[in-house]
Formats: C-alpha cells, structure tokens, sequence
C-alpha cells in the first residue's frame, strides 16, 4: 500500500492504495464521485477522460499513485455556485447526448480544447475529440455544442 494524496474539484484526498489502483476507481470508489464513467478499460472510448494538471488524461490508463500530488477535475467540478458551466449550458441546449454515457468524457475534453485553441473549425473540433466516442448521436450535436460553448467562451476575450 501506498499514501496518495491527490486534489480532486478543489478538495484534497489522502487514501492509502494499491499501487495498481487505477485513478478512475480512486475517483469512483474512494472518493466516491461517479461522474467518471467507466467504459472500455483500455483507454479508447474516452468515457473515463479528466483533467489531470490541466491536461485530459483517460483515468482508466493512469494509476492513482501517478496522480499523487496533482489535481483532477472530473465533470462534478465542471459546475459551480449551482450554475452549469459553458460546456454543460452547451450540451443541453444543443440536445449533444442520447443515452449519456459518453457525456462526462465529451464535457472535459470539451473544457479542454475550447480553452487551449482559439480559433477552432468543425474539422478540428472532431479532430480533437477522436479520442471520444459516442455510440448514440452521430457527433452533429456534439460538434454543434462543442462550437457553441468555444464561441461562448472566447465571447470579448481579445
């Protein structure tokens, strides 16, 4: 057993875990935050994916204790004060999930690539979320939504 120390939405956790303990299951099972899917445990579907030190990382593919000292935000972290974030505002007003499974992933890459690209066109946005699969909808909502909440992010920023 190893101490892991790891700071998830803003909250510090400290468990001791196995050293083969995966993050997604320190996330769901020790912390107890089930936002974070589980899809196809070998890194494709994109249903696990979070941020780790600002970067989307599939937490079915890293372990818990390569996480220790770092900070993760999962989709819970996405909302604040009661008010959804862009990406989650985006989703639903653009009707971008069927059965949902997928969603988490698709909100944390989407909170990802719409912070880091400026200037992105719908080519690239699915470029960028390849890593990301939905089953149900066929990607014209996701994409659709994705390119709202980049427009409304970058809204009056110079």
């Amino acid at each position: 057993m190893v101490e892991v120390n790891i700071t998830i939405n803003g909250k510090r956790y400290t468990s001791n875990v196995e050293e083969r303990l995966l993050l997604v299951h320190f996330i769901r099972d020790i912390v107890k935050l089930k936002g974070t899917h589980i899809g196809c445990d070998t890194g494709h579907c994109g249903a696990c994916t979070v941020l780790l030190n600002g970067r989307p990382v599939k937490s079915c593919q890293v372990f818990a204790v390569q996480a220790d000292g770092g900070e993760v935000l999962t989709v819970e972290g996405l909302e604040r004060e009661g008010k959804l974030s862009i990406e989650q505002e985006a989703f639903i007003k653009n009707f971008a999930m069927q059965c949902g499974y997928c969603t988490p992933g698709m909100l944390m890459i989407t909170y990802y690539i719409i912070r880091k690209y400026r200037n992105l066109s719908r080519d690239e946005i699915r470029d960028k979320i390849h890593g990301n699969y939905c089953m149900c909808t066929g990607y014209v909502q996701i994409v659709d939504a994705i390119e709202y909440a980049h427009k409304k992010y970058w809204e009056g920023k110079s």
